[in-house]
């Protein structure tokens, strides 16, 4: 990416440079904000490849998926790689069009794919076949020797994960099991919730020790336990104390921290 922008002045260079690192770091949690930054950068210069798959990159993490496509096109003109093909693929998905991202599934471009985008374009197809319905289609489409290898990859995770998914839309409950535990193990960074769908399976249900909807209850049985002592111990001109102790009661239920109070496959996560 810096090697394209030395085609630019330098002000301007960075000034591309700048956005596109905004881009790079809120695409996964402020996708907005990643996008309004790389039209920015589109708008400064672009005839850059990287601008231009930057640019589609965060019109695809906000569904746009239109916008994306012609975006990934753009880039793919300028520099002639088919790296962006699968993502491509899971545009059509997005705008509806799953029969066109099967039949890019089976063009030639795939063959000049790197294994992590061959099994990406293998993950895009899978989920067009779901998206048509066709169940077992799409469970055939992921058994590949990628699926069946003991080493870990990092497509790994989400490949087994994708398997275990289609294995329990498809009412194969006890492999889609065995699956979600294999995607769990290989998956160090967390980059699905295999996990949890692993521990829904078994019916494990978990509880959050600090749950703050507990706290206005034990206010309560404090405060009414204060009260009690208040109004055994003193005489019946101390009452009026105990009225108080009940608003406050009332107060810390008002301001109970209960009160004041947490993801799509792109087309799908299989893009």
């Amino acid at each position: 990416m810096r090697q394209e922008l030395l085609s630019l002045p330098k002000t301007l260079a960075d000034d591309v440079a700048r956005n596109l690192v905004m881009v790079a770091r809120l695409i996964d949690e402020e996708p907005e904000e990643a996008y309004a930054y790389s039209r920015i950068a589109l708008r400064l210069a672009s005839r850059v490849a990287a601008v231009r798959e930057a640019a589609g990159f965060a019109a695809y993490a906000n569904q746009k998926y239109s916008e994306a496509l012609a975006e990934f096109r753009a880039a793919r003109r300028m520099t002639g790689s088919a790296d962006l093909w699968p993502v491509m693929a899971d545009c059509e998905r997005g705008m509806g069009r799953p029969e066109r991202a099967l039949a890019m599934a089976g063009e030639p471009e795939v063959r000049r794919l790197d294994k992590a985008g061959q099994v990406e374009m293998r993950l895009v197809a899978a989920g067009a076949r779901r998206d048509m319905d066709q169940l077992d289609a799409a469970i055939v489409t992921l058994q590949s020797p990628e699926l069946a290898s003991n080493s870990v990859q990092p497509w790994t995770a989400r490949l087994r994960y994708a398997y275990a998914d289609a294995l329990l839309a498809a009412g194969r409950e006890d492999e889609a099991r065995e699956w979600f535990a294999k995607a769990a193990e290989s998956d160090k960074d967390g980059a699905t919730d295999a996990s949890d769908r692993l521990a829904e399976l078994d019916g494990v249900e978990f509880v959050d020790a600090l749950d703050d909807s507990e706290e206005p209850e034990e206010s309560e049985t404090v405060a009414d336990a204060e009260l009690g002592t208040a109004v055994s111990g003193t005489e019946g001109d101390q009452v009026p104390d105990a009225a108080t102790g009940s608003a406050d009661v009332e107060t810390a239920e008002s301001t109970s921290p209960a009160e004041s109070g947490e993801p799509r496959e792109n087309g799908s996560d299989q893009g």
